[in-house]
């Protein structure tokens, strides 16, 4: 991270110093046990928990300063470290900002560029951080977002871990409301913005698609005329957001692209669920051949937009394609694929869910258990307003229509999924509901034969992810010890 004196800090977030400290902390965290010698703590209160009753457990740690929002005193009464303000995740979002000024000026004075890239969409914003963080890191150092931060306390985070050595610095955004993204765009100040899609989760928290799509276009509308918005064209309100921008609009599709456009050629998917296609890109140059190794042809717009967001960035059209057809999944719960070796496969995509993602998993299930026998455990996609009877029952449809062989629907918040499964024809032992993870982790126990294809979709907070993790495991084999314990410790946000 970039180098603050305590004395800074407290100057940038408008906070008091209490306690002697002329500290310079080398690392951020907001969880005490994450708390390593140098770090500096942000005592923030969570949903669940005071970040302030940890301070000591920090400083144990390690830690030389916490960022507060009281004074808080050892067992001697003598007060900690500490610059004391009145919004600590505020303040983390000062620092970043100021982290971020930083490292452009030096890099600047040195004669040396520095881009960062803001990404955000519906779904696959993960996917592709990933993937085009794995393509910039040929050309230079580059920081990314661990697993999936990208709120308010993710993003300071993802700038705290970049430095002056830091060429590109990739920031996800997520948002639950308006204004959300603008707030991390005006943090970060992003050269590239990239806009993926706009679906209809959190639709009710939003007060309905359109203010999606006013969010996500919060992006573009933050770049500068030197800036870059990466658009994507087959999505009919992301496209619309050309209009919303004063920077140099890229576009990218897979349906037939003009020369100023990134374009997908010849999409295929083989045997095995992965998408291919041939990449052409703005520069006049030839097609070059993708061959991803991510399973779904829904993964051809994440690979799309970081091409051309790494094409923006002035990467070579052939370290592009070679980087993106290299790559698998980065982060978990994404189609993770695992095989058993009772020849049971497991694909694993329940970190997040709405509409469109359920049904494009759905859709490359059917394409995948062609001669064998599928199975979709279904969760319910959260935060749908309104929508929500009407999608489940729309999913519940579909996996019928798909000819899946066995449903199974857990928990209550899914049952209109179920319910439509059963009305539009699937009854007797194809399709089940279970009022619990553990009901349904026994039926699968008990039921799955060698050559099952199964898939696990929900959204977070429904928890399949740590259900498809244990079907993975050899049958009747149950998580224990450090596995246990990370399993219960690997909860996330899940930000639209």
């Amino acid at each position: 991270m970039i180098a603050l004196t305590a004395a800074e800090i407290a100057d940038i977030t408008h906070g008091r110093l209490t306690g002697a400290t002329d500290v310079v902390p080398t690392s951020v965290v907001t969880d005490s046990r994450e708390a390593a010698p140098g770090s500096l703590y942000v005592a923030k209160r969570g949903e669940h928990a005071d970040g302030h009753d940890f301070v000591d457990a920090a400083f144990e740690r390690g830690a030389v300063l916490v960022l507060a929002e009281r004074e808080v005193t050892d067992a001697a009464g003598s007060p900690f470290p500490a610059v004391v303000v009145d919004d600590a995740v505020l303040a983390m979002g000062a620092l970043a900002a100021e982290s971020v000024r930083r490292i452009r000026a030096e890099r600047a004075q040195r004669g040396e560029d520095f881009t960062v890239i803001g990404i955000t969409g519906s779904a696959g914003k993960t996917t592709t951080k990933d993937l085009l963080a794995g393509v910039l890191s040929v050309a230079g150092t580059t920081v990314a977002p661990q697993g999936s931060y990208n709120g308010e306390v993710g993003v300071p985070l993802t700038v705290f871990a970049a430095d002056a050595d830091t060429r590109y610095l990739v920031i996800e955004m997520g948002a639950t409301g308006l204004g959300h993204i603008k707030y991390l765009a005006d943090m970060v100040k992003p050269d590239i913005g990239v806009v993926l899609v706009v679906g209809t989760a959190h639709a009710g928290e939003f007060g309905g698609v359109e203010n999606i799509a006013k969010t996500k276009g919060e992006l573009v509308e933050a770049l500068g005329e030197q800036g870059t918005a990466v658009i994507n064209l087959d999505d009919g309100r992301v496209a619309a957001m050309r209009s919303r921008t004063k920077a140099k609009v890229l576009g990218f599709t897979s349906s037939p692209a003009t020369t100023e456009e990134v374009e997908a050629r010849n999409v295929v998917v083989n045997g095995q669920g992965f998408p291919g296609f041939e990449l052409v890109l703005p520069d006049g140059g030839p097609a070059v051949p993708v061959r991803s190794r991510l399973i779904g042809a829904h993964h051809v717009t994440n690979l799309l937009a970081a091409a051309a967001a790494a094409f923006a960035a002035g990467i070579p059209a052939a370290t592009i394609a070679a980087s993106l057809s290299s790559q698998s999944a980065a982060s978990r719960w994404r189609m993770e694929r695992t095989e058993r070796a009772d020849g049971v496969t497991i694909i694993n995509d329940a970190y997040n869910a709405n509409p469109e993602s359920m049904r494009a998993a759905l859709r490359t299930l059917a394409d995948l258990g062609q001669g064998r026998r599928t199975w979709a455990v279904l969760g319910a996609m959260l935060e749908l307003g309104e929508d929500s009877i009407r999608e489940h029952t729309a999913v519940g449809t579909q996996v019928v229509r798909l000819n899946i062989s066995r449903l199974v629907v857990v928990g209550r918040e899914a049952r209109a999924l179920y319910i439509s499964a059963i009305q539009e024809g699937s009854w007797g032992d194809e399709c089940s509901f279970t009022e619990t993870v553990e009901e349904a982790y026994e039926l699968l126990q008990n039921e799955l034969e060698p050559g099952d294809l199964v898939l696990f979709k929900s959204s977070n907070g429904v928890g399949l992810r740590h259900l498809g993790d244990r079907i993975a495991l050899p049958p009747r084999a149950e998580p224990t010890g450090d596995n246990a314990a990370e399993a219960a410790a690997s909860e996330g946000n899940e930000l639209l």
